[in-house]
């Protein structure tokens, strides 16, 4: 695996990025699932979740929104034949 140092907002954060199946270099549905929880994880519903399960207060409406859109457009995608190599690309996913 590959490590890359992603600079986001004056501050570093390491990112692991995943191998590409062996099909010829294609995407794999694991790529599509690890896009999907890296998104997910930068939108600040992990926080969230777990703040609403200590605290009983229910997270954002819209937070829990952006998971299912996610969750949905990762689906989707892993459900095409080929996965597009640009599957990475903003277009594919819902805005956080």
């Amino acid at each position: 695996m590959g490590m890359f140092k992603v600079i986001e907002g004056g501050r570093g954060q390491a990112v692991h990025m995943a191998e590409r199946s062996e099909e010829g270099g294609r995407p794999s549905r694991d790529d599509v699932r690890r896009e999907a929880a890296r998104r997910l994880n930068e939108s600040g519903y992990h926080p969230s979740r777990v703040r609403e399960f200590a605290t009983g207060v229910p997270m954002r409406a819209s937070l829990k929104y952006l998971s299912l859109q996610i969750d949905f457009a990762a689906e989707s995608l892993s459900r095409l034949d080929p996965i597009p190599e640009d599957f990475r690309s903003d277009g594919y996913w819902p805005a956080g």
